[in-house]
């Protein structure tokens, strides 16, 4: 199956939101940036449906938010800096770390357990919420 078939659905909403797309090596990569983060959470959702375990390593899904400045939370880890994640879920890739006590930009709330957020150098991915609290 062509990874244009298998990813349809993905590339269908990448198009309409203008996103950047290649295929190199067998590889689908989608790159830009997203009007909203429920768009940015909307292609996540789409790429877990097809490969429910992110295994597949046939698609690079690169999507920054245009989002620039949201509400204001605290990292609160015990002791560890928090990691910052390129997708929803502890299989994704590291793409950053936050101290403990940092306060960074939370773009949305994915659902309960991941936010979607922004560092203090720019890095965008999603956190697990339990380490989060707002900042008044």
């Amino acid at each position: 199956m062509a990874l244009t078939d298998k990813y349809k659905e993905l590339l269908d909403l990448a198009t309409l939101n203008n996103l950047l797309v290649s295929e190199s090596g067998n590889v689908l990569k989608i790159e830009g940036t997203v009007p909203t983060a429920e768009v940015k959470n909307k292609l996540w959702e789409i790429y877990k449906q097809i490969d429910p375990q992110f295994k597949s390593n046939d698609l690079v899904l690169n999507v920054k938010t245009a989002v620039t400045d949201g509400g204001k939370v605290r990292v609160v880890t015990q002791e560890s800096r928090l990691n910052i994640r390129k997708g929803p879920g502890t299989d994704q890739p590291i793409v950053g770390k936050a101290q403990k006590g940092e306060i960074i930009t939370l773009i949305s709330k994915t659902n309960d357990q991941w936010w979607l957020v922004r560092d203090v150098d720019g890095e965008e991915g999603y956190c697990y919420s339990q380490y989060l609290e707002p900042v008044q």
